[in-house]
C-alpha cells in the first residue's frame, strides 16, 4: 500500500510538472505580445505558483520522516 502511495505522489507531481512548464511556455509568450490582456496573465502566473506550492507539498510527501 505505501508503494501505491508513493507511485500515486510521483505521478500526481509529474502531472503537475507538466502542467506547470505548459503555463511558463504560455506566459512567456503572452509575455512577448504587446497586446497581451493583462489580468489573463496574473491569473496564468498566480496558477502557476500555486502549481509550484502544491509540487512542494508533494516532494515533501516523498521525504521520508527521520526519527532523531
Amino acid at each position: 500500500m505505501i508503494d501505491e502511495n508513493i507511485q500515486e505522489i510521483r505521478r500526481q507531481l509529474a502531472d503537475l510538472s507538466t502542467e506547470h512548464r505548459d503555463l511558463d511556455d504560455v506566459i512567456a509568450r503572452m509575455a512577448a505580445d504587446p497586446f497581451m490582456d493583462q489580468l489573463r496573465l496574473q491569473r496564468l502566473k498566480k496558477r502557476k505558483l500555486m502549481l509550484k506550492d502544491q509540487m512542494a507539498r508533494l516532494e515533501n510527501q516523498l521525504i521520508p520522516d527521520i526519527i532523531a
